[in-house]
């Protein structure tokens, strides 16, 4: 057998994606682009409903409080997600609920002057306004280190060495919301995953007037036939004598979201009130802005790279970061119960569909502004059970976690310094963040357990993030670990025109802001 050519059997790095059919700045029809950007819409509804499912009780309120709730925060995620692909980083990216968040809301809830508030809905509305407070103040936090220019002068220490861990513990931290859940309800679960791999990878191919209609719209086709199935399962009695466990993972009709669901209820500016406002809560929330600062930094990145775009320049990043801060403003205004932060899912959903149009996105903005003020039809689809989410985050979380590693190929991976660096700060970045949920699941509170509580929530919600945990090992060893004539097996010699707007022809083309505004906003 002859030799390989050195050609043959290496790829040169590309700083774009290739075979996407349709990029950040590119639009496909609009028929085609209304039910891509409704795929986005139904994906988003998994966060929107599942946070408040979790946090509402807890804070004393009934299921139309819940309902409220969900309408709200899918009302502010469309404002935010609009105002962000229009004078942010303008990169495709459902801005949706946080997680990262729950933590600090959590200690909130559990405040002994909250919690002795012997009426539910007294409690419930008591809790919300101190929520909105902490919400308020802390969303500054993000406001200034955008629109000061300070994070993106941070983000100059950035290599691809050092982003690729962050990047991928992005999408292989979220392991918990996938099989765990799927497992929860295997009937539902399962069928979905391998059906929408089905649809979306092997036949992809398959075209209908010249559109692989199986590649681009299998999230809507497969979430419809299985959300069928389960509807059958459950009128039929499937689970008639099941566990409550189960019956909440697996039956369409045990939300009672569209019971509760008002027919028209447009979202307002302190609906549950005047905020209240305590330093110590307000101190807490802090640590929350900063992971969703850190982990949409990440998805920014994975976003670009599956939008078909350059890296965003520091002045992009810091813009967009400045608008997620009003976007988290917006949101203690507004009272959804949780900060904002980039959507994982929808970024993955990029991927799969191989459609990076920001058009798209901005329709889905427009859908879930919409579909919140008419509260019957947005708890119809916010009725689908979470395992059916679950499972398609199986596929979405991992391809953004594989983006996460493709930056590899723009450093040197024959060098020890960086296999160390990548190893390590991966390894931490899954093993921290499960230790302190372990321990929290056995405890029933985290490793930090001191009588400052806003620094209890800095330490848990903080070392419980693994973009979080990895971004401060791999910076940190990256920026510090044989730095000498280390640059170009770091990857910078590819990465460093990207640091500035001006560095490349085609960050005007993709991070322009609209309507001529850079000439009064010139980019740095």
């Amino acid at each position: 057998m002859a030799e390989a050519k050195p050609e043959e059997i290496s790829h040169p790095p590309m700083e774009q994606l290739q075979g996407f059919e349709y990029c950040i700045d590119s639009n496909p029809p609009w028929g085609e682009a209304i039910i891509l950007a409704f795929q986005h819409y139904i994906l988003a509804l998994g966060t929107a409903v599942m946070i408040p499912a979790v946090l509402v009780p807890m804070m004393g309120g009934d299921d139309g409080d819940r309902v409220r709730v969900v309408q709200t925060l899918l009302f502010v995620t469309g404002i935010n997600t609009l105002l962000q692909s229009l004078f942010g980083t303008r990169l495709p990216t459902v801005i949706g609920g946080s997680y990262a968040f729950v933590i600090p809301i959590v200690a909130i809830i559990q405040d002994s002057s909250l919690a002795a508030i012997p009426d539910g809905h007294e409690r419930f509305l008591e809790t919300m306004r101190a929520i909105q407070g902490a919400l308020i103040v802390s969303s500054s936090i993000q406001i200034i280190l955008g629109y000061s220019q300070l994070w993106g002068i941070f983000s100059r220490f950035f290599s691809p060495v050092g982003m690729a861990p962050v990047v991928a513990l992005l999408g292989f931290g979220l392991f918990e919301r996938g099989f765990p859940v799927v497992g929860r309800c295997v009937e539902v679960g399962l069928p979905m995953l391998i059906l929408f791999v089905v649809l979306s990878q092997y036949l992809k191919n398959v075209q209908i007037k010249d559109i692989p209609i199986l590649e681009r719209f299998s999230l809507f086709i497969c979430i419809a036939l299985v959300w069928a199935y389960a509807q059958i399962l459950t009128s039929g009695g499937a689970y008639k004598n099941s566990t409550e466990v189960t019956q909440i993972n697996c039956r369409t009709d045990r939300a009672n979201l569209i019971s509760s669901a008002p027919w028209l209820k447009i979202p307002y500016p302190l609906q549950w009130g005047a905020p209240t406002f305590n330093a110590g809560q307000s101190f807490g929330m802090v640590s929350a802005v900063l992971v969703s600062l850190i982990e949409s930094t990440a998805s920014y990145k994975a976003a670009a790279r599956l939008a078909s775009a350059t890296p965003p320049p520091a002045h992009i990043l810091s813009r967009g970061i400045g608008w997620q801060g009003i976007g988290i403003l917006l949101d203690g205004l507004f009272g959804t119960g949780t900060g904002s932060t980039v959507s994982v899912e929808n970024v993955g959903l990029l991927g799969s569909t191989r459609i990076g149009s920001r058009r798209v996105i901005q329709i889905c903005a427009g859908f879930m502004i919409f579909f919140s003020m008419l509260g019957k039809f947005g708890a119809l689809f916010a009725s689908i059970p979470f395992t059916i989410f679950a499972a398609v985050y199986c596929v979405l979380f991992g391809l953004v976690a594989a983006v996460g590693l493709s930056f590899l190929q723009f450093t040197n991976m024959n060098s020890m310094r960086n296999l160390f660096i990548v190893g390590v700060s991966i390894f931490l970045g899954l093993s921290v963040p499960e230790y302190f949920f372990r321990y929290t699941m056995a405890a029933q509170r985290g490793p930090a357990h001191t009588k400052a509580g806003w620094f209890n929530d800095y330490i848990n919600t903080i070392f419980s993030s693994p973009p979080t945990v990895g971004l401060m090992v791999a910076v940190f060893l990256d920026n510090t670990l044989e730095t000498k004539d280390a640059g170009k097996d770091r990857g910078l010699p590819w990465w460093v025109r990207f640091r500035s707007f001006k560095g490349d022809s085609r960050n005007e083309e993709f991070y322009s802001l609209p309507f001529n505004l850079n000439r009064f906003f010139p980019p740095a």
